[in-house]
């Protein structure tokens, strides 16, 4: 009776752990994903910043130069 009780008790912490390790994969799949898209958020408020700071004109060349247009 007890190794049975053993041995459902490491299937189900087998379980347990696979399940665990799933999840945390998804999880650190939409951390990468939404850093990247705060990589972006960033830099259109440098961009706009640069448009309330020195006008419209100097964003515009700001922005040509990083694009390389």
């Amino acid at each position: 009776m007890t190794e049975k009780m053993i041995s459902e008790t490491e299937a189900k912490l087998a379980t347990h752990e696979q399940i665990c390790a799933q999840r945390y994969q998804v999880i650190q799949e939409r951390f990468d994903a939404g850093s990247k898209r705060m990589a972006k958020i960033e830099y259109l408020l440098y961009v706009v910043i640069a448009a309330v700071l020195f006008g419209p004109g100097a964003a515009a060349q700001f922005v040509t130069k990083v694009l390389g247009l």
